[in-house]
């Protein structure tokens, strides 16, 4: 079924030339400020959505695909893969830092790295990244 937002992301995605992602309540707002400022990324952050605020992870894992967006999350309940199979998944990272300052680190590789190298649409579609401090590796 075609709604406005599937419709829609292919021309937001065109015009924009900087990483999508859409971020769970679980992410601090410092570091949500971090992604949209230092990053430049075009962020969707539930906690400012109060249709998205309360929604469960599988609301979460749909409407960022819906949206093509990468879900960004400290949630590790999405490497379960019965609940969030990766054949639908918009690319989703789910990060694990000791505190806000090594999140950051986190971020700024991640950009460097992957989503900021050159921005396409879910550049991490149909797999979720275990991304912490020291080694990464994807599921």
């Amino acid at each position: 079924m075609r709604t406005l937002t599937s419709e829609l992301r292919p021309i937001a995605a065109e015009r924009s030339r900087v990483p999508r992602v859409y971020v769970d309540a679980n992410v601090p707002w410092g570091i949500v400020g971090f992604m949209r400022q230092s990053l430049h990324w075009d962020v969707l952050f539930v906690l400012e959505d109060a249709d998205l605020r309360r929604a469960p992870d599988r609301e979460h894992f749909r409407r960022a695909l819906e949206m093509g967006r990468t879900l960004i999350t400290l949630d590790h309940d999405f490497f379960d893969q019965e609940r969030f199979p990766p054949s639908d998944s918009p690319g989703v990272v789910v990060c694990s830092a000791p505190d806000e300052a090594g999140l950051r680190r986190l971020l700024k590789t991640l950009d460097q790295e992957i989503l900021g190298v050159e921005p396409a649409e879910l550049p991490l579609r149909g797999r979720t990244l275990d991304w912490h401090l020291g080694a990464t590796s994807s599921r």
